[in-house]
């Protein structure tokens, strides 16, 4: 067996997937069963065919219709909303999500079929194998998310954790562990330097020694990860202790690496000046083909924005107009990039004789928001005239939300580091409009800007594309706030 410093490795405890690991893993499972269903499908496809011998099976599958070859990847992309951790954990939410799913590619695909029935669309959109793809997907699919909630998730693929730390911050990170669905810890124990401490017990789990008796305690209890819950300089002892375990092979990570990690954002109540200097405004600042990229993206999802506007404002007016007369359009001073001021342009969703009152937040359910304006507002039609701030500028397609300029500077007061969310262009969509609802209270607000902080400091175009094809998801399931 390996040693380090005349100690031997701790045992492994089977596998130990990291969050990020546990989202690869659901996605090539989904990936899998989609692939797996699509074989199944077009097997179902060659038995209609008719007999036809075990040699030319390859060449079958291999001149299938282009469109065809598709369907595991369109399936995937309608289930993105189920890659949040709330849902992927919970088999109620993934059932229901599920069935959501199976009845949008139903719809889309009935759509396509009969406006191409008139021409050649049975021939090019074959029913039954197509059908049998829908199906087979889905119970594919909701087979192995069965497996990943009630099997994978289970006590024995935690990742067996010690707290360094039982003070104020070691039960605060204690504290987040319990508050979130999804983390891989099984905390076995706390580590901490002050005599007194030992054999105290937080939350059920005991202080089991001091930093000193670390690389004991991790072989003893074949620990995985050691988690620091300490903010500020670290005493030489507890760092050459850290440096021992890690050269063994554990995972030593800070509290707040743990809770970008488990929440995917960043903890603000835990952050001081200088973090914001040395690790967010370093980690933020992106190169110049990230924003050139990001930019040329913004321009075509710009214009395919304007042109489907072109196209529904006829509809949209005429609806408006017939329910609440005029005006159209909402107009209201927001705060952009660096504080700069610009208007945005909405269509109206709430009645025109009751004025907002500036710098505060409206209730969710508020009666003055109309019939026409709640189906808008779900569907987040009615920020479509945005498209036109996105194309000269002023916004992006993602970004965080844009706010009034009395309520960026009430909040400046009331939460720390809220002028950092201004650091870049206000978007279209954001990556705390895909994880939250309505935010009505300074403490959703707190959280809403934890999540703008974590996309402004992790930001690139893989997160860009996941937001926006999320923001799809939460238009055809009406999640809109």
């Amino acid at each position: 067996m390996k040693t380090t410093n005349g100690r031997p490795m701790p045992p492994r405890r089977g596998w130990n997937p990291r969050p990020v690991e546990r989202r690869i893993l659901l996605f090539l499972g989904d990936l899998v069963a989609a692939w797996v269903a699509w074989f199944l499908a077009t097997a179902i496809w060659l038995w209609f065919a008719g007999p036809i011998p075990w040699s030319q099976w390859p060449a079958f599958y291999l001149s299938r219709p282009r469109w065809f070859y598709l369907l595991p990847f369109l399936w995937l992309l309608f289930l993105v909303e189920l890659y949040e951790d709330r849902r992927a954990t919970s088999w109620e939410e993934t059932r229901r999500g599920l069935l959501v799913v199976f009845f949008l590619a139903l719809l889309a695909y009935l759509g396509i079929y009969f406006y191409l029935v008139s021409g050649a669309g049975p021939r090019l959109l074959p029913r039954v194998s197509v059908a049998a793809f829908l199906v087979l997907a889905g119970v594919f699919t909701a087979t192995w998310r069965t497996i990943y909630i009630h099997v994978l998730l289970r006590r024995l693929f935690l990742r067996r954790a010690l707290i360094v730390g039982a003070g104020a911050n070691g039960q605060t990170l204690w504290t987040w562990l319990q508050q979130s669905v999804s983390h891989p810890f099984l905390v076995l124990g706390f580590v901490d330097d002050q005599p007194q401490k030992r054999g105290m017990r937080i939350g059920g789990v005991e202080v089991l020694g001091t930093s000193a008796e670390l690389p004991q305690l991790v072989e003893q209890y074949a620990i995985t990860d050691v988690l620091v819950a300490i903010q500020g300089p670290i005493r030489g002892e507890l760092f050459q202790a850290l440096l021992d375990v890690q050269a063994m092979g554990v995972e030593v990570s800070h509290m707040n690496a743990i809770y970008e990690e488990i929440f995917q954002r960043v903890p603000i109540a835990q952050l001081d000046a200088t973090w914001m200097i040395r690790s967010f405004m370093d980690e933020a600042r992106k190169t110049v083909y990230y924003e050139v990229a990001k930019r040329l993206v913004d321009i075509v999802g710009a214009l395919v924005g304007l042109a489907l506007l072109a196209l529904l404002f006829p509809f949209i007016a005429l609806w408006i107009y017939l329910e609440s007369g005029r005006p159209i359009f909402f107009s209201q001073e927001r705060v952009g990039r660096h504080g700069e001021r610009f208007r945005v342009w909405k269509f109206r969703t709430m009645l025109p004789d009751v004025h907002r009152e500036r710098g505060r937040w409206a209730p969710e359910d508020e009666d003055r928001i109309t019939r026409f304006g709640r189906i808008l507002r779900k569907t987040h039609l009615d920020e479509f005239p945005q498209f036109w701030d996105v194309l000269r500028g002023k916004m992006s397609l993602v970004g965080p939300r844009p706010e009034q300029p009395e309520l960026v500077a009430l909040l400046e007061d009331r939460i720390p580091f809220y002028r950092a969310r201004l650091m870049v262009k206000p978007g279209l969509t954001g990556w705390a409009q895909v994880n939250m609802g309505y935010v009505g209270t300074l403490e959703d607000t707190r959280i809403k800007l934890e999540y703008d902080l974590f996309y402004i400091k992790h930001r690139n175009l893989l997160l860009d594309l996941y937001i926006i094809l999320r923001t799809f998801g939460a238009i055809f399931g009406a999640r809109g706030a």
